[in-house]
C-alpha cells in the first residue's frame, strides 16, 4: 500500500513513486507534519515532534508537560488561529460564541483506493482506482463543532500528492469560515529559494527566484481571477538547486479565482507554507450539516532539479487533469481572425481567409470577436449572443457551411462572464451586473462583469450559447474574460453572505463550463483571459488549452513560454504565428511549435515565399505533433539568464527521438556556443537529419555540439532533429 498507518506509533506514511510524506498523531490528538521529502522505507519519527520551546513566550498545553511541547513551534499539519500557534493560519472559524479561536484534534481516518472528485470544482483524477490511494483524516474542534477533513491522495507511479480540505458543521448553530487554506506544510529549515511566476498583461509568467527571509512573503490575487500578475504556482527550491540537480517542492493551486500562497520563516529558522483561497473578502456561513469544500493543491517533490519538477507536472496534467476527447486526440491546426481583422469581419472576408488557409494546410478557421449583437468595437453587445446579420447575412449557417465545404473545421469566440452597458441584455436586466448598493460600479474595457453567482444569469447565458452551438456545426470555442472583478457584490446575496461572492462566482463559472463540455464533448475548448490572465489548473480541467498571451511576438514569447513551462505542459500552451515584424516566419513558426500551434494573421497578405515557409511549418507540426504533445521538455538556455538566446529540447519518453530548437533574441558577437544536450540515452545512437551525422547519446550529453556559427543573428533560429538509429 502506498499509504499505511502504524497504529502503535500513530503515524501515517504516504509514499508516491519518489517521495514520502509522514503525519503523526501526538498526545492530546494534535496532528503533526513530520516529514516531506525523498522516499524512505522506515518510520523512525518518534522524536520528530520535539521543537525548541519558549523562544518567544511560547505557550504549552497544560496537559502535556514532557518535551516542552507547544503549538507555537510544533510542526502543525494544519495550523489554526488563536490556540497558541502564532504563525500564519490555514484555518479560522468564528463560532457561536463570536470568537475565532480554532483548535482541531484527530478523531478518525480512512484509507481507500482511488480518488474522489470535488463537488462542483475541478480536481485531478485517477484513471483507475489502482492508480492512486487516498487518506482522509477527520479532525474536530470540540467547541465549534467543526469537522475538518484533511484529504491526501498519492499517485502510485508518479511523485505527486494532492491535498484538499473540507469542513462540515456538526453543531446546531451556524459557524462562519474566515479562512480555509487547502494546504499547509511546516519545514524544519528556511534554506529555500521561492520561485514564482509573475507578470502583467502581455508579459505573463516571468520567472522570479529569491531566497526566503525571516517574516512573511508570498504571492496572491484579489482580482477575482488567478491573474496576469501572479500565477497560483510556487516552488520552494534549495539554494543550490539547478535545472538538473537539487531538492525542489512544487505547489500548484487548482483554482481560478482569488488565491494566496504565503511562506513564513520564524525565529527557529523554520518555514510554514500555505496555499488556498485568499482570506481577504472571503467569509462563508455554514449552517448545521452544511459542508464547505476547499479546492486542491498539487504537490510535487523531486531531488533532481527544477527541470524534473516541471516534467512531473507536465506528465501529470496531461494524464490526470486534462480530460475529454482532446486529451488524446490530435488537435486541429487553426487560424484565428483576431489579429487579421479585429472587429471588421464578414462572411466574404472569412471565407476568403478559409480558402487561402486550406491551401496552406491549415485545418480550422476561428472567428474571433465581433460576430454578435451590433458589435463593431469593444463598446457594445457583450451579453447579446445572437448573430450580427449585418456582418453575417443569413446568420452563421452560410459561413459555417462555406468553411466546411472547403474542408476546414469552424470555431467561434465568446466572453460569457461579461456584459456591455450598450446591450439588450443589460437594458433588460441592469441588476445582473456585479455591483454593490449605493456605489457606482467600476467599468473596464467598456464592460461590466455579469453576476455568475446567479442561476438565472447562467441559464440565460447558456440558453443563448446553446442556441448558436446546437444549430451550427461548431468544432471549437474560445472562452475569454477581459476583466478583473471590483465592486464584488450580487443583488441576490443577503448581507450575511456577501463574503461568499468571489467563491460563488468561480463556482458559477465552473458550472457553466461543465455544461458546455458535457453537452458538447466534441468541441475543443480554449480558455483565455486577455491572453494569460487565467492560466491555471482549474481552467485546464475544462479547456485542454489556454491562450498563453495576447503578445504574439516570437521574441517576447520566449520569456512567456519558458515561464509557463515551469508547471504547465506544451499541450495546453496556446501559441500562434502572427505578422509581428521582429523575426521571420521560420523563427515565429519554431517558437509557436512549442505550444498548441496556429496562425493569427491575414493569410491573403502572405507572399509566395512566406506561404512556402508556412507550408513547411505546417508539415513540421504534423510530423512532430506527438513528440511535442507527449515528450519531455528540457530547458537548455533560459532567456531569463541569457538575454541573447534561448534553447530547449523535446525528448520522447522512450528516448528514441529529440527535437532541439535554438533562437537568438539578438546577435551575440565574439561568442562561442558549445552546447550539451540532456535527457537522451547514453547507450543509444542518434542520427541528426540536418547534418547527416550519427552520435551516441553519451557524446551529445557529455561533449555536445559546436553551434557557434548557428543562427547567430537578430531573430535567427535553428532546429535539429535526432532519431534513434
Amino acid at each position: 500500500m502506498s499509504i499505511i498507518y502504524d497504529k502503535e506509533r500513530r503515524l501515517f506514511k504516504l509514499d508516491t513513486s519518489g517521495s514520502t510524506y509522514v503525519i503523526g498523531v501526538y498526545e492530546e490528538n494534535y496532528i503533526l507534519g513530520l516529514y516531506y521529502g525523498a522516499k524512505i522505507p522506515d518510520m523512525h519519527f518518534d522524536d520528530f515532534c520535539d521543537r525548541t520551546p519558549n523562544a518567544s513566550f511560547s505557550l504549552a498545553n497544560p496537559v502535556i508537560t514532557e518535551n516542552g511541547f507547544t503549538p507555537d513551534t510544533a510542526p502543525m499539519e494544519y495550523g489554526c488561529s488563536g490556540e497558541a500557534d502564532f504563525r500564519i493560519s490555514a484555518l479560522s472559524i468564528k463560532n457561536k460564541n463570536g470568537d475565532s479561536v480554532t483548535d482541531i484534534r484527530y478523531a478518525d481516518h480512512r484509507i481507500f483506493s482511488g480518488k474522489k472528485p470535488l463537488p462542483g470544482m475541478p480536481s485531478t483524477y485517477a484513471n483507475s482506482d489502482s492508480e492512486a490511494t487516498t487518506l482522509e483524516i477527520d479532525a474536530v474542534d470540540s467547541v465549534s463543532g467543526a469537522l475538518v477533513t484533511l484529504v491526501y491522495t498519492v499517485f502510485e507511479n508518479q511523485p505527486v500528492m494532492t491535498k484538499s480540505v473540507r469542513v462540515k458543521n456538526t453543531s446546531d448553530e451556524p459557524m462562519i469560515l474566515q479562512r480555509v487554506f487547502s494546504s499547509c506544510n511546516d519545514f524544519v529549515t528556511m534554506d529555500f529559494d521561492m520561485i514564482t511566476l509573475n507578470g502583467r498583461y502581455a508579459k505573463e509568467r516571468s520567472i522570479d527566484r529569491h531566497p526566503l527571509s525571516h517574516g512573511v512573503q508570498g504571492i496572491e490575487s484579489k482580482r477575482g481571477v488567478s491573474s496576469h500578475v501572479h500565477n497560483p504556482f510556487v516552488a520552494l527550491a534549495k539554494h543550490t538547486a539547478t535545472e538538473d540537480t537539487g531538492e525542489v517542492y512544487g505547489f500548484n493551486f487548482v483554482y481560478s479565482g482569488n488565491f494566496s500562497a504565503i511562506a513564513e520563516c520564524d525565529f527557529n529558522d523554520t518555514t510554514r507554507f500555505i496555499m488556498g483561497i485568499h482570506p481577504e473578502g472571503f467569509e462563508w456561513t455554514l449552517n448545521a450539516d452544511d459542508t464547505f469544500y476547499a479546492p486542491e493543491v498539487v504537490c510535487v517533490y523531486t531531488s533532481e532539479g527544477i527541470g524534473e519538477m516541471s516534467r512531473i507536472y507536465h506528465r501529470f496534467y496531461n494524464n490526470n487533469l486534462i480530460r475529454g476527447k482532446y486529451k488524446t486526440e490530435k488537435r486541429p491546426l487553426l487560424i484565428n481572425s483576431w489579429e487579421a481583422a479585429y472587429f471588421d469581419i464578414n462572411t466574404e472576408k472569412l471565407l476568403a481567409f478559409a480558402e487561402v488557409a486550406k491551401e496552406l494546410g491549415i485545418e480550422m478557421l476561428v472567428m474571433d470577436d465581433g460576430w454578435f449583437g451590433h458589435r463593431d468595437n469593444d463598446r457594445s453587445s457583450l451579453g447579446d449572443w445572437f448573430v450580427n446579420t449585418r456582418k453575417l447575412p443569413g446568420g452563421l449557417k452560410p459561413l459555417v457551411d462555406g468553411v466546411k465545404a472547403q474542408g476546414l473545421k469552424f470555431g467561434i469566440w465568446y466572453e460569457p462572464e461579461t456584459i456591455s452597458p450598450d446591450s439588450e441584455l443589460y437594458r433588460a436586466h441592469p441588476d445582473w451586473i456585479v455591483h454593490v448598493d449605493n456605489r457606482t460600479p467600476m467599468i473596464g474595457r467598456h464592460q461590466y462583469v455579469i453576476d455568475m453567482t446567479r442561476q438565472d444569469v447562467r441559464d440565460n447565458i447558456w440558453d443563448q450559447m446553446n442556441e448558436v452551438l446546437s444549430s451550427n456545426d461548431i468544432d471549437y470555442v474560445k472562452w475569454d474574460f477581459n476583466r478583473n472583478i471590483a465592486d464584488a457584490g450580487s443583488a441576490v446575496l443577503p448581507k450575511e453572505r456577501k463574503g461568499e461572492f468571489f467563491h460563488r462566482f468561480v463556482l458559477g463559472t465552473y458550472e457553466l463550463l461543465e455544461r458546455l463540455v458535457s453537452n458538447y464533448p466534441d468541441i475543443l475548448l480554449e480558455g483565455c483571459s486577455g491572453g494569460g490572465g487565467r492560466f491555471d489548473p482549474g481552467m485546464l480541467y475544462y479547456s485542454p488549452q489556454i491562450w498563453s498571451s495576447d503578445n504574439t511576438d516570437a521574441i517576447d514569447r520566449l520569456d512567456i513560454q519558458f515561464g509557463t513551462s515551469m508547471c504547465y505542459p506544451a499541450s495546453c500552451m496556446g501559441a500562434h504565428v502572427s505578422a509581428s515584424k521582429r523575426t521571420g516566419y521560420e523563427t515565429k513558426g519554431r517558437v509557436a511549435m512549442w505550444g498548441t500551434f496556429g496562425y493569427e494573421l491575414d493569410p491573403r497578405k502572405l507572399t509566395e515565399e512566406e506561404k512556402e515557409i508556412v507550408k513547411q511549418r505546417v508539415s513540421d507540426y504534423h510530423r512532430y505533433y506527438w513528440l511535442h504533445r507527449n515528450g519531455d521538455l528540457y530547458r537548455l538556455i533560459s532567456p531569463f539568464e541569457d538575454r541573447y538566446k534561448a534553447a530547449w529540447e523535446i525528448v520522447s519518453q522512450d528516448k528514441s527521438e529529440m527535437l532541439f530548437t535554438l533562437v537568438y533574441m539578438k546577435q551575440q558577437t565574439a561568442s562561442m556556443l558549445f552546447l550539451k544536450f540532456k535527457g537522451l540515452d547514453p547507450e543509444k545512437y542518434y542520427f541528426c537529419e540536418q547534418n547527416g551525422k550519427t552520435y551516441s547519446g553519451a557524446f551529445l550529453m557529455n561533449a555536445g555540439l559546436n553551434l557557434t556559427d548557428a543562427a547567430n543573428s537578430d531573430g535567427g533560429s535553428m532546429t535539429l532533429y535526432f532519431k534513434e538509429k
